[in-house]
């Protein structure tokens, strides 16, 4: 009888232990949503081609921790730019992003310098933008590729302060 006993209580402790590290998971998701304001972006390609998004801005060290993670859709005119602050080597990866994504990474004047296409969801490796940029521009994977935008190509925003 005790081992029954003790069996059924090993048994409960063990389903609420999962129950808390379930809501855990989800609470950690969902926790202190963080609000990223908004613009819209022009990447204009060599041949004069204009292709505008509607991006949100990460700025601050707590949006850029974020990024995308736990996003399930984006729009195909959507994206994130995200800004370093001083132009330095860039470092990315998709954990807990589950959506594929095309990174640009953008120098200080607003030009393309790299794009990495198609990166992996919840992949953990890691993503360089071999040389100093100042902004990443995440996009839908593939879109970059479908709409012909090419390292040279040219970011007008707001945030990079080119758009006068």
């Amino acid at each position: 009888m005790a081992v029954h006993c003790f069996s059924r209580s090993v048994k409960s402790a063990a389903a609420a232990l999962f129950l808390f590290l379930s809501v855990l998971g989800l609470a950690e998701a969902s926790a202190d949503e963080i609000n990223f304001p908004s613009e819209l972006l022009t990447v204009i390609s060599a041949g004069g081609t204009k292709h505008q998004f509607l991006v949100e801005l990460a700025t601050s060290d707590e949006q850029r921790s974020r990024g995308l993670m736990f996003r399930k859709h984006m729009d195909a005119d959507a994206g994130m730019l995200f800004d370093f602050g001083v132009t330095r080597r860039v470092s990315m990866w998709m954990m807990n992003t589950e959506i594929p994504l095309d990174m640009l990474f953008i120098g200080e004047g607003g030009a393309i310098h790299r794009i990495h296409r198609e990166a992996e969801p919840m992949s953990q490796a890691i993503i360089d933008s071999r040389g100093p940029v100042k902004y990443v521009l995440e996009i839908n994977g593939g879109r970059a590729a479908a709409l012909g935008i090419r390292e040279g190509d040219r970011v007008i925003s707001r945030q990079i302060g080119n758009d006068r």
